[in-house]
């Protein structure tokens, strides 16, 4: 029974985790536009999410039947997706490749997802409520 409550919740919580590190990792290239040589760092929102969801559903992972058994790379953490460089649209003359106005722009699309799926998982749990209390 707690196995299907978890499964039940896994898409939201997988939606939410990763937007909350790709938060910061916005975050990170809107408080380093002013340093020389930073290069803005991003993920692919919907790929990284397809990816955990197939690790989690057991599709894209690797079965270890020995402790000895390797692990490709990049299958540590699903949750934390390997982060890919920005290409600038104009870079500065400091090599510093943050543009402010993209970066705005994907922070607040990312903060208006996390809402949503702050409000999908509310969504959930009312209805799983009302399953079971029948209220």
């Amino acid at each position: 029974m707690l196995g299907r409550i978890e499964t039940y919740f896994q898409p939201q919580e997988t939606a939410l985790k990763l937007s909350a590190y790709r938060q910061e990792v916005l975050a990170s290239n809107i408080a380093n536009a002013d340093t020389p040589n930073y290069k803005a760092r991003d993920f692919d929102f919907g790929m990284a999410y397809r990816q955990a969801r197939d690790v989690q559903q057991g599709q894209g992972a690797l079965r270890n039947t020995d402790a000895r058994h390797l692990q490709p790379a990049g299958s540590a953490n699903p949750l934390m997706p390997e982060l890919g460089y920005r290409t600038p649209q104009q870079p500065s003359i400091d090599g510093n490749t943050v543009d402010m106005t993209t970066e705005m722009s994907e922070f607040s699309q990312n903060a208006i997802r996390y809402q949503a799926a702050v409000m999908f998982f509310q969504r959930r749990v009312e209805g799983m409520r009302t399953a079971l209390t029948g209220q």
